[in-house]
């Protein structure tokens, strides 16, 4: 029996309606921008493996961190004891988050550093003894498929059948109308019963690649300010230069209170969540005597696992590296290139383009279940290519290791496809 038949006959896949599915493809190895399969048969992997290979497959230097630290520890318990990994990676981040996060908090991805985030700004209102309970999201979110990440996503398909266990959250606007969406948040806000108001800072991933100003981003987080709402911003898709800056809050000057971190955290080696918080946050936590309860009661298995954190590590070296920096600033200024040369071609309604993120929703039928998509994974399959529509949207977010010879040959088949 041949691999493809045995995941045939013992595997349930993510996101596949599996009575139709298209065979899946075994895949033996990957060496940078490409995945190999059991035939030979070579795929430019220009969606980073679910937005997490920053900097492509089988990495030397993310190897060889790995096999240090397997030598020393694999895993221990987070609780009584802590490890240089866990502290070194801790270090590392806060020099790159505002100067207002203090503390990191480790879980195992980015649904669950979102969880975390949630549980730690409702538990901040309990702790100090006030009736703050609701939550504000925007609409068409994903923030992911735990039940608090599901709450605070757009309501769809996604979250239907669990939609009467899902705690009622409040909704403003995606802002395609920028003022109309503040004006919600400031009505919602106003009613100083609002916890936290989770945020994809400039970029609804899931959601098509969707995109707001940075200016917005500032208003909505002087908003949180001004009525004291927690405001928690959910990096784990735009974290790690996606948008051409470390972090998408870079691209102004508010500071959010919360931060959820995944995806490229390990440049996509091995899972692991973080969610990072202000002293003021952490403080509300600390008690003793019959106040322990006041404790935040949360945790992994696999919290802080050591080859994780080592991996990440190395992984936050290599983005200090020049090479680095520059390949990001080369595939930012090609994306913007090309979008330009396909943005009025009739069968394009809109590009989007932030720094490595280049989006192209196609005219015709929208949204996630759009007959287009399977056309589109076929039509880039066969030329090679490992490109995941969303629904009727063409996105691109490469590892870093792209070649500009590589992405030609991505952009030469998008242009095949939307001229033809």
């Amino acid at each position: 029996m041949t691999t493809s038949q045995k995941d045939k006959d013992f595997i349930w896949h993510p996101y596949t309606q599996m009575r139709d599915a298209f065979p899946n493809i075994v895949i033996e190895r990957g060496e940078g921008a490409y995945l190999f399969d059991e035939k030979g048969n070579r795929y430019i992997d220009v969606v980073s493996s679910w937005w997490v290979n920053l900097h492509g497959h089988a990495h030397p230097y993310l190897r060889e961190a790995i096999n240090k630290q397997f030598e020393k520890i694999e895993h221990v318990i987070f609780a009584g004891f802590t490890h240089v990994p866990a502290v070194n990676l801790s270090e590392k981040l806060l020099t790159h988050l505002p100067e207002n996060q203090s503390k990191v908090f480790y879980s195992d991805d980015g649904s669950t550093a979102v969880e975390v985030a949630l549980k730690m700004a409702l538990q901040y209102w309990h702790n100090k003894g006030e009736a703050k309970t609701k939550l504000v999201a925007l609409e068409g979110a994903y923030h992911g498929d735990t039940f608090g990440a599901m709450s605070t996503s757009g309501r769809s398909a996604f979250t239907l059948p669990f939609q009467s266990f899902l705690f009622d959250v409040e909704f403003a606007d995606f802002p395609s109308n920028e003022s109309r969406t503040l004006e919600q948040l400031e009505n919602l806000f106003a009613k100083n019963d609002v916890a936290a108001f989770i945020f994809e800072p400039l970029v609804q991933g899931t959601a098509g690649m969707k995109m707001y100003s940075p200016e917005l981003l500032k208003q909505m987080l002087s908003l949180c300010k001004k009525y004291n709402v927690i405001s928690i911003s959910d990096e784990v898709f735009t974290g790690f230069y996606r948008t051409g800056k470390f972090f998408a809050y870079d691209y102004q000057n508010e500071q959010p209170d919360i931060f959820c971190l995944s995806k490229g955290l390990t440049g996509g080696v091995m899972p692991l969540g973080v969610t990072t918080c202000t002293e003021k946050i952490y403080a509300a936590f600390l008690s003793d005597g019959s106040e322990k309860i006041k404790t935040f009661f949360h945790g992994h298995s696999y919290t802080a696992n050591p080859l994780a954190c080592a991996v990440a590590v190395a992984s936050l070296e290599l983005l200090e590296k020049e090479e680095i920096q520059d390949a990001i600033k080369r595939i930012s200024e090609k994306h913007k290139l090309f979008s330009g040369k396909v943005k009025h071609l009739k069968t394009v309604k809109e590009t989007r383009h932030l720094g490595t993120i280049l989006a192209i929703e196609l005219v015709g039928e929208a949204g996630y279940f759009s007959k287009m998509r399977n056309e589109l994974y076929q039509f880039f399959i066969s030329r090679g290519i490992l490109i995941r529509p969303l629904g009727n949207v063409i996105y691109l977010v490469p590892p870093y290791c792209i070649s500009d010879e590589d992405l030609d040959y991505v952009y030469h088949a998008i242009f095949e496809f939307l001229e033809r």
